[in-house]
């Protein structure tokens, strides 16, 4: 689907043809939760809205837009259920605030999206709309592979390590994570409070931040923001991509620099390991918290997977648990030291460490998401090309904390680029 003009929209024609649209797509890439009715929920929903705005002129900035809801989100009307066999009255509560937002400027919620089992590694049904044979990535699998599909115009998810950066990568669609704490993320089952973001995939850079403004509630666009001098994180960070993905990378960074952009290689992210298994570590210590109560009733239905996160927070002596409380903070403060001294104005790096796994037993590794999210800073995902067998590839792109309007406005400069045949 494309988002309409306001004055164009057509609730008819648009719940119509999302209707063939899924009846091409959602059997084989079952990016959404199952919803009996669904269509007819959205004639009624999008007449209304119709109604409410019948004059153009007063129509809000998401009218008729085509949302996708991660099924961690609470939604009026739909059940939350967290990718888990667990009952939905676990996860019962207020419509998420963000989610209220979106609605009130007019979106329409298509539903709910496919998740991980509880925004972590078990994956579900979801395939890559690019090769069906591959991983969308998660763990906000539905929401990347409905957008790649066009079932809907943008789609929420969340990153706690690599959720919204790696399956925007691997389905060759837009991104961003926001700087923690700029979207209220009330309403939504938590993973690990102090790592979990919102944000947004889309079709293209302008949904994004059309979405992300209205959630965040007090967006100012940047014009005329200056070219952007570009850092590179140093071989700690990047030795973990795979071979074809630092090959592209490296490709992407050559090609920058020929078109007038100015790279700054630094070592930035010295000790990147030990930052990983600190992030780790809060995480499972948080989600151990999160959980406690859910796994003492439901702990059969949970995923090894799942579980071995939760174990890992009883490993964590008081040591490491001080240095994983700390890391975020002290992260953030260290990236923004080096950002002023070099001059650097945005990080950029691989969107995942390679391209789209093949099979969907797993949504590949987050862990070159993991440290921009750990310093909670805004994250743009863009794509960036293909690779022979025709699999999407992305680069992030990483602002200073709370510079998310300026982050985004200098990361749309690298798109005619990127998008160089």
């Amino acid at each position: 689907m494309t988002h309409p003009p306001a004055h164009d929209w057509n609730p008819t024609e648009t719940i119509d043809q999302l209707e063939v649209d899924f009846a091409e797509w959602e059997d084989r890439i079952h990016a959404f939760v199952e919803e009996p009715g669904r269509f007819d929920r959205l004639r009624t929903e999008a007449d209304d809205l119709l109604h409410r705005f019948s004059s153009p002129d007063e129509r809000p900035p998401l009218f008729g837009l085509l949302l996708g809801v991660k099924d961690i989100f609470n939604v009026d009307g739909l059940e939350t259920r967290a990718g888990t066999t667990l009952p939905p009255s676990e996860f019962a509560g207020s419509e998420a605030p963000c989610v209220t937002q979106l609605k009130q400027a007019g979106a329409l919620i298509v539903g709910k999206t496919v998740t991980t089992e509880f925004a972590y590694l078990a994956n579900g049904p979801t395939r890559n709309p690019r090769d069906l044979e591959h991983t969308p990535g998660g763990s906000s699998s539905g929401s990347a592979a409905a957008v790649a599909a066009g079932l809907c115009d943008a789609a929420l998810g969340t990153q706690t390590v690599g959720s919204l950066m790696r399956p925007a990568a691997f389905c060759g669609v837009n991104a961003m994570k926001p700087s923690k704490g700029r979207i209220d993320d009330r309403g939504i089952v938590a993973l690990a409070p102090t790592l979990d973001h919102v944000g947004c995939l889309g079709a293209d850079l302008d949904v994004v931040e059309a979405v992300v403004a209205v959630m965040t509630g007090d967006w100012v666009a940047v014009e005329n923001a200056k070219q952007p001098v570009l850092g590179i994180p140093g071989d700690d960070y990047l030795h973990h991509a795979e071979d074809s993905g630092r090959a592209h990378f490296g490709m992407v960074c050559t090609l920058l620099e020929s078109m007038g952009f100015t790279l700054i290689e630094t070592e930035a992210l010295e000790g990147f390991e030990d930052l990983h298994e600190a992030h780790m570590d809060l995480c499972a210590i948080e989600a151990a918290a999160v959980h406690r109560t859910w796994r003492s009733n439901h702990q059969k239905e949970y995923d090894p997977r799942t579980l071995s996160l939760l174990d890992r927070a009883e490993e964590v002596d008081e040591a490491r648990r001080r240095i994983a409380l700390e890391q975020p903070t002290q992260l953030r403060t260290d990236l923004e030291a080096r950002m002023k001294d070099e001059g650097i104005d945005l990080w950029i790096a691989p969107g995942a460490t390679g391209p789209a796994p093949l099979g969907i037993g797993s949504t590949g590794s987050g862990i070159l998401n993991g440290p921009w999210t750990n310093a909670g800073l805004p994250t743009v995902s863009l794509p960036a090309g293909r690779t022979a067998d025709g699999l999407p590839m992305g680069l992030q792109a990483i602002g200073a904390f709370n510079q998310d309007e300026r982050a985004l406005a200098q990361a749309r400069q690298l798109e005619p680029v990127l998008n160089t045949p």
